[in-house]
């Protein structure tokens, strides 16, 4: 199982806990955990990406293990302690001010 951690205004939103345990078919990537993420909670397509390109939403980020995940292909692999449940995702709203 995978742990993802959403932001307040998501987790509200699916109607979930904070941390959601996900389960992912291959290999742990960002992709496949938003794709299973999306899947489970259909009402958060659209948030974190873009429905047809699948971009990063400009003000949200993707942690891992203290790393910032946001600027990765889709396509990298997650690392090992977030596959196997030990770290969380996390998934943070940017702030912007001025």
């Amino acid at each position: 199982m995978i742990r993802v951690v959403l932001p307040t205004h998501l987790w509200r939103l699916a109607n979930a806990n904070r941390e959601i345990e996900i389960q992912v078919e291959g290999p742990p990537t960002l992709s496949s955990v938003l794709d299973a993420l999306e899947t489970r909670y259909p009402m958060l397509r659209g948030t974190m990406r873009d429905h047809v390109t699948k971009e990063r939403r400009p003000f949200i980020r993707f942690f891992a293990c203290g790393e910032d995940f946001s600027h990765e292909p889709p396509e990298a692999l997650l690392p090992d302690a977030v596959a196997t449940g030990a770290e969380p995702l996390r998934v943070v709203g940017a702030i912007a001010g001025g």
